[in-house]
C-alpha cells in the first residue's frame, strides 16, 4: 500500500504511533505538529529518521500556516487539539476556539487535495456526557446514541462541544470522512497526565506497605491497548469506510479501584488503596460498544488490560521512570 498521509498533531501519543503503523504498511508520511504539549523523543526520532516520513513544524491556528502544504494526499489525519482535563479546566475559551479553528483549517487544507480518499477526524467519547448527565445512555454505549449538552457555563463542556461541532463540520465538508471517538486508548509514550501512567509511578514510588491514594474508585471505564486502537483505524482508513465508529475495548470494563489493584500487582509491591472523593465532573460509567467497529475493520482487541498494563509499565520503567526521557504533560 503506496499512500501519502498527513498526520496533525503527528508528534503526540496516537500520531506518532499511527505512523509506525502506517510506515510499515509503506504509507509516505507527514507529521505535522507545533510540539506545545508533544516532545520530541526517541520513538518520534526513529520514525522521522526512516525514508519517506518528514516533520513538519507549523502552526494550524494561523490561516496561512499549512497552505504551503502539497494537494496530492491521499489520507488526512486530524489528531490535532487542545484535550487533558487540567489544560480543560484552565483554558476552556481556548478548547473551544482554538479546536474549531484548527479542524477548519485543516478542512479547508482537505477540500483541495486532487485525490482525498478519506479524511479522519478525531473526536471524543466525551461527547455522550451530558446523555449520560441527563438521560438514560446505553451502556456500552452506541455511536448513533443521542448527543445532549452539559451545562454550557461549565469549562469540561467546552472540549466535548469542540467535538461535537467537528464532527458536524467534517459531516458537511463534502469530503470523504471516518470519524472516531477513542475509548481510554493507554500505552508507552501517552503522557503523564492520565491514571495508567499516573498510578503507575504513583505505585512504583512508594515504600513497600505503603498506600495508593485513588480517585474515583468505583468509576468505570473501558480501557484499550494503543496497539489495537491503532490497528482498528488503520484497518477503517484502507477500507474506506464512511461514519462514526467508537475505538475502545468494551470487554476490558474495569472500575478504577480494580485497575489500581492491577498496576499493584503489575508493580509488585504490597500497597493499599485509599480511595479519594470522585473527580469533579468524571462520568461515573463509560464504556463503548464496539459491535459496529469490530463489523466494519473485522477486527476484536487483543491485548487484555494485565498485558497492557504491563507492556505499559516496562516503556515507562525503561524511557521515563528510570530513563532520562521527556515525556509530555
Amino acid at each position: 500500500m503506496s499512500k501519502k498521509v498527513l498526520i496533525t498533531g503527528g508528534g503526540g501519543f496516537l500520531g506518532a504511533h499511527l505512523a509506525k503503523a502506517l510506515i510499515a504498511k509503506g504509507c509516505q508520511i507527514d507529521l505535522l505538529d507545533n510540539f506545545s504539549r508533544g516532545v520530541k523523543d526517541g520513538f518520534l526520532e526513529k520514525l522521522i529518521n526512516q525514508s519517506g516520513v518528514r516533520l513538519l513544524e507549523a502552526e494550524l491556528l494561523s490561516p496561512t500556516g499549512i497552505d504551503e502544504l502539497g494537494d496530492d494526499y491521499h489520507w488526512i489525519i486530524h489528531l490535532a487539539a487542545i484535550i487533558g482535563v487540567r489544560h480543560v479546566l484552565e483554558r476552556p475559551y481556548a478548547v473551544l476556539t482554538d479546536n474549531v479553528l484548527m479542524t477548519s483549517n485543516v478542512l479547508r487544507l482537505a477540500r483541495r487535495q486532487k485525490n482525498l480518499e478519506r479524511f479522519l477526524f478525531a473526536s471524543t467519547s466525551e461527547v455522550t456526557a451530558g446523555t449520560l448527565q441527563y438521560m438514560d445512555l446505553t451502556i456500552p454505549t452506541p455511536e448513533d446514541s443521542l448527543l445532549v449538552l452539559t451545562d454550557l457555563a461549565h469549562p469540561r463542556t467546552s472540549y466535548m462541544l469542540s467535538k461535537i461541532y467537528g464532527e458536524a463540520m467534517c459531516q458537511q465538508a463534502d469530503v470523504p470522512v471516518t470519524i472516531i471517538r477513542p475509548h481510554n486508548l493507554y500505552g508507552p509514550r501517552m503522557g503523564m497526565a492520565h491514571v495508567v501512567p499516573e498510578l503507575l509511578k504513583q505505585a512504583g514510588e512508594l515504600p513497600p506497605e505503603g498506600t495508593l491514594k485513588v480517585a474515583s474508585v468505583d468509576h468505570r471505564r473501558a480501557f484499550c491497548y494503543v496497539d489495537d486502537g491503532v490497528e482498528m483505524i488503520t484497518r477503517l482508513l484502507e477500507q474506506g469506510v464512511d461514519g462514526t465508529f467508537n475505538i475502545g475495548n468494551q470487554d476490558a470494563e474495569v472500575s478504577i479501584g480494580d485497575l489500581a489493584q492491577i498496576i499493584i500487582n503489575t508493580v509488585d509491591r504490597p500497597l493499599t488503596i485509599t480511595p479519594l472523593p470522585p473527580t469533579p465532573g468524571s462520568p461515573v460509567k463509560r464504556c463503548p460498544d464496539m459491535s459496529k467497529t469490530i463489523a466494519a475493520a473485522n477486527y476484536k482487541p487483543r491485548v487484555g488490560l494485565k498485558e497492557g498494563v504491563r507492556l505499559t509499565y516496562d516503556w515507562y520503567q525503561k524511557t521515563i521512570f528510570r530513563g532520562e526521557e521527556a515525556t509530555a504533560q
